[in-house]
């Protein structure tokens, strides 16, 4: 990094389940509340933002550009520019990155960066809609698999490779369990023990019944162990993967303010991290479930920085052998990594996870009174990302 690039105002909403909490409330409007806590929290008023960058994977039905969108509604001057990035499950990283490289290059001193998803809310396609049927039946798409969750070059699911993943690294259904029972524990006790209050970004709708806030994430109430490890598998009759140790579908948005040292000294912006750098790496699409181990490695020689040094990692949960396999390939002890639970319990909007992590990452950091963090995520097509932070406040 050229410059000292800083973060402040970490926020996400509250992670809502698949038609649960935000059936009704579009990206668009999750991401102005993401984008309303991180002003508040970074202690910035809406003129001091230059652009906002905001990742999305499911663009349809949506409107144009996302992001300007999230910035208008957000209060936002007309004269703040707008991107939309979509980099799959990282999009709200690379919109961060993206920032970054931005205030590297003059361009700008102050980005609202992040991402936002409903995927409750994905349409359905009608791809031959344009031409006209003349005779027989038409076909339907799942815009959240075609966009979302499908392999573009096989057509395979998502958790068909990580029954893949698992079978390689013989993973068995009794340790991905494991695994993902922790993962909801974690994710209890931090809920409990409020560390989520300073970067939950309180959604308020109004409904029939009134006005209802929704401030805390909806997936992890629904935990029982008692039954999960009955779960059927979801992708393979004989495999292990189930809807319990893979993420699940779901909605929310997260945003960060990424600042350069001088505009951030210049308005009093209380400052959380200093961005250290970041990585992308990319091999076969199949493999898509141990990029975050090639990132890894990628991010620690491009940094000079030894895995472990590192106080905390946050590794993205969309299946349990994603972050199985980074721990076993890159020896990162399990009381690292995800100390506070992960997207196994409180889900995946794919747009924004990239994001949230940083902002559990930064938490983490914070309350664990520590001071190096790399968040990672795998991305669909084959690919990763990873970020360093060292946290001043």
């Amino acid at each position: 990094m050229i410059k000292n690039i800083f973060l402040a105002g970490g926020s996400y909403t509250p992670i809502g389940g698949f038609n649960g909490f935000y059936s009704d409330v579009s990206a668009v409007k999750l991401g102005t509340f993401a984008v309303k806590a991180t002003l508040e929290r970074a202690r910035i008023k809406p003129t001091d933002v230059d652009e906002i960058y905001m990742g999305t994977c499911i663009a349809a039905n949506q409107g144009q550009n996302v992001a300007r969108q999230v910035g208008i509604h957000s209060g936002l001057p007309n004269n703040v520019g707008a991107i939309t990035v979509n980099k799959m499950c990282a999009s709200a990283m690379r919109a961060v990155t993206i920032a970054a490289q931005a205030i590297q290059c003059g361009d700008a001193d102050l980005i609202i960066a992040g991402g936002t998803e409903n995927m409750t809310q994905a349409p359905y396609l009608l791809p031959k809609g344009r031409n006209g049927y003349r005779l027989g039946h038409g076909e339907l798409l799942d815009s959240m698999l075609r966009d979302g969750l499908s392999d573009s070059f096989s057509g395979k699911h998502m958790g068909d490779f990580a029954e893949l993943c698992a079978k390689k690294y013989e993973f068995t259904r009794e340790k991905q369990d494991d695994y993902a029972i922790e993962s909801f524990k974690r994710v209890l006790a931090a809920q409990a023990a409020g560390h989520f209050k300073d970067v939950h970004a309180p959604v308020t709708i109004e409904t029939r019944k009134g006005t209802v806030t929704f401030d805390h994430d909806e997936e992890p109430a629904k935990f029982d162990e008692s039954k999960f490890r009955s779960l059927r598998p979801a992708f393979d009759k004989n495999g292990t993967i189930t809807a319990g140790n893979a993420s699940a579908i779901s909605d929310g948005a997260a945003t960060i303010c990424v600042v350069s040292e001088q505009k951030a000294k210049a308005l009093g912006i209380p400052v959380q991290a200093r961005l250290l750098g970041y990585v992308s790496a990319s091999q076969e699409p199949e493999w898509f479930t141990t990029a975050p181990v090639a990132a890894l490695k990628k991010l620690s020689e491009r940094l000079s920085l030894k895995l472990g040094d590192v106080d905390l990692f946050e590794v993205n949960e969309a299946f349990a052998p994603v972050v199985m396999a980074a721990m076993k390939d890159c020896n990162l002890p399990h009381d690292k990594v995800n100390v506070f639970g992960g997207a196994i319990a409180m889900g995946h909007p794919i747009g924004a996870s990239g994001c949230r992590i940083i902002a559990t990452l930064i938490q983490a950091l914070k309350i664990r009174n520590k001071r190096l963090g790399v968040a990672t995520l795998c991305i669909g097509g084959g690919e990763a990302m990873a970020l360093a932070v060292e946290r001043v406040a």
